[in-house]
């Protein structure tokens, strides 16, 4: 089928995607610039009194691994066929079930979005408070959220500009802020973090998790990146881009959080930043950085997926999408989210939506893998009366299964939940009659494309 040969800024479609507009240096810097989560600040605020300095950074250092080889596994079907994570879980769910995953990804997202968007306007509000006397937080979270709609609405042509350009500033700022912290609380942190004893047990575990719980949510819909990377990347070069973009921002970010809130007792990171940089201009460019960061982050991670879940099921264009969910961000109540004993309910929060998200990475894995040794009919991921119509239940089963065990280990629940899920998935598509037809005649790598797919 015919195919248009280039897309206008902000015309994402789900169709194949052939056009690929990320090298290798482009993709990693758009993880790093994307990847600079409060919520990792929070994380690090989290652990204080459990893990010291040095068992901190090696969990955050593990979990950014475990994080770029799952990124690697799931978005190899996004990076070979181009297809987006709603077209991939059709194979696994069906054209109906593929919501459920859709919701379960595209929930926390927007959580994220209006958590970060409230911390981005605090930043913008102690800079005009600082200069011009204005303070009105609420005001500048209205405007801080249009303004990130507005740069949402130009797709992946203008993500690839903001994070490229931005994640320059970004690791500069964040080395700056690393400084800081220690210049100004070095005498608390060695006292109340470096010199504790802390734990390599369950606890260490559990904070591997948690660190890359922050990331579960992006572990699901890696492909709705991969297929804009350059096919030529191999997947050995991949898990490098993910790891290495990925572990700068979430180390510095999570000891960040860890030594400030251990020397201060404040999870607030607007008011860490305020008490611990005494030069005006040195503040009002680490408080802009953290407006910057939460605008990066939110335009990659909490934009994209749940706009294109939004694109799945009620057929909305992108643009339309992505203004849908910025509103909905509003609706998030953050100022709640930013409290400092909002900490350990964000932990809570992670640990919870995580049972469900690896549940439903280790169906995918096992279902793109094992069950069709990484071929697939893209003809038949596009019919909707084909053998991936309506639901299939073995997918919402295993998931399940998995959030089941995954909640009763609570603390390490998105690694307890894998073989689980995986196992269940893998029987019921073997033995459920049912399930048959999701498999029957489907492994056979198709060539055509749907109509409005890219070529390039």
């Amino acid at each position: 089928m015919s195919a248009s040969n280039d897309k206008a800024a902000g015309e994402e479609s789900l169709a194949p995607q052939e056009t690929r507009i990320m090298d290798r240096w482009s993709y990693l810097l758009a993880w790093l610039g994307g990847c600079v989560s409060i919520g990792t600040f929070a994380m690090g605020s989290s652990l204080v009194g459990t893990l010291n300095l040095l068992q901190t950074a090696v969990a955050i250092a593990i979990g950014c691994f475990v994080i770029g080889v799952a990124l690697t596994i799931n978005g190899a079907a996004g990076h070979k066929y181009g297809i987006p994570f709603m077209v991939q879980a059709r194979t696994a769910f069906g054209f109906a079930g593929t919501r459920f995953p859709g919701l379960v990804r595209a929930v926390p997202a927007v959580v994220w979005f209006g958590f970060q968007s409230w911390v981005g306007a605090g930043a913008l509000n102690a800079v005009s408070a600082t200069l011009l006397g204005f303070d009105n937080l609420v005001v500048w979270f209205i405007v801080f959220q249009l303004l990130q709609i507005a740069l949402s609405v130009y797709g992946f042509k203008g993500i690839k500009w903001l994070e490229n350009v931005g994640s320059v500033f970004i690791l500069a700022s964040l080395i700056y802020m690393f400084y800081a912290v220690i210049a100004k609380f070095g005498g608390e942190i060695n006292e109340k973090i470096t010199s504790i004893e802390g734990t390599w047990g369950m606890p260490f575990w559990g904070a591997t998790m948690l660190f890359l719980g922050i990331y579960s949510t992006m572990m699901l819909n890696v492909s709705d990146y991969s297929r804009e990377l350059h096919k030529q990347v191999r997947p050995g070069l991949l898990t490098t881009l993910y790891s290495m973009s990925i572990l700068p921002a979430t180390l510095f970010m999570g000891l960040i959080g860890l030594m400030v809130s251990g020397a201060t007792g404040v999870a607030d990171p607007i008011k860490v930043f305020s008490s611990a940089v005494d030069n005006t201009p040195l503040l009002v460019t680490t408080l802009l950085f953290i407006a910057f960061a939460q605008v990066t982050t939110n335009v990659l991670n909490n934009v994209v997926p749940p706009a294109y879940v939004l694109m799945d099921m009620f057929k909305l264009s992108f643009r339309k999408s992505a203004v849908v969910v910025g509103l909905l961000a509003f609706c998030t109540f953050p100022w709640v989210l930013v409290r400092d004993e909002s900490a350990s309910g964000l932990q809570i929060f992670v640990q919870t939506y995580s049972a469900f998200l690896g549940p439903i990475f280790a169906v995918l894995v096992v279902d793109y893998y094992i069950l069709r040794g990484r071929r697939l009919d893209i003809q038949k991921l596009y019919d909707e009366n084909g053998p991936y119509r309506g639901v299939n239940w073995a997918g919402i089963i295993a998931t399940g299964v998995g959030a089941s065990v995954a909640l009763s280990f609570s603390a390490v629940s998105w690694y307890a939940s894998l073989l689980p899920a995986g196992l269940a998935y893998y029987l019921l598509m073997n033995h459920w009659a049912p399930c048959r037809r999701f498999l029957d005649g489907s492994e056979v790598a198709g060539t055509s494309m749907p109509a409005g797919g890219r070529r390039a």
